[in-house]
């Protein structure tokens, strides 16, 4: 729930900071690719931090080999292209790679909820939930993609 929270209220910040005359943020789009990159900052540096790092190393279904170096690959992705979607010249190709990205890790996601895995100590989020927040998080990388 946290990186949906840094979704919503980043675009936010970043939207009334243009309205306020940050030029570089005037308008939804460029708000769009900030709040996908605080979103992707905050889960990419999950991957490198315990005790999250353990729990998303158990999320990797059981199927796949070297679940720690998928998750470090996974979170390297995710920084860098929070980087991307900061830059202007940059963005459209991480909001391409990203919804790659994260069509390729919801797999783990649907293995989790079905193992009924805990991240952080609470549940992870339920499938239906997960789903739909899924769909949005892709949802804006092509807003992104195929924006203005």
């Amino acid at each position: 729930m946290v990186p949906f929270i840094a979704l919503i209220v980043g675009t936010a910040v970043a939207r009334l900071a243009g309205l306020a005359g940050v030029d570089a943020l005037d308008g939804w789009h460029p708000a769009l690719r900030v709040g996908l990159a605080l979103l992707f900052i905050m889960t990419g540096f999950a991957h490198f931090v315990s005790p999250r790092r353990e729990d998303l190393i158990a999320m990797v279904p059981p199927r796949l080999p070297h679940p720690g170096t998928l998750v470090t690959v996974t979170g390297v992705l995710e920084l860098a292209g929070a980087a991307g979607l900061l830059i202007p010249a940059t963005a459209r190709p991480a909001a391409a790679g990203l919804a790659l990205l994260l069509v390729a890790m919801f797999p783990a996601n649907v293995s989790a909820a079905r193992r009924r895995l805990t991240l952080a100590g609470r549940p992870v989020t339920p499938l239906g939930t997960r789903t739909a927040m899924q769909i949005l998080y892709v949802g804006t990388a092509l807003t992104i993609l195929f924006g203005p």
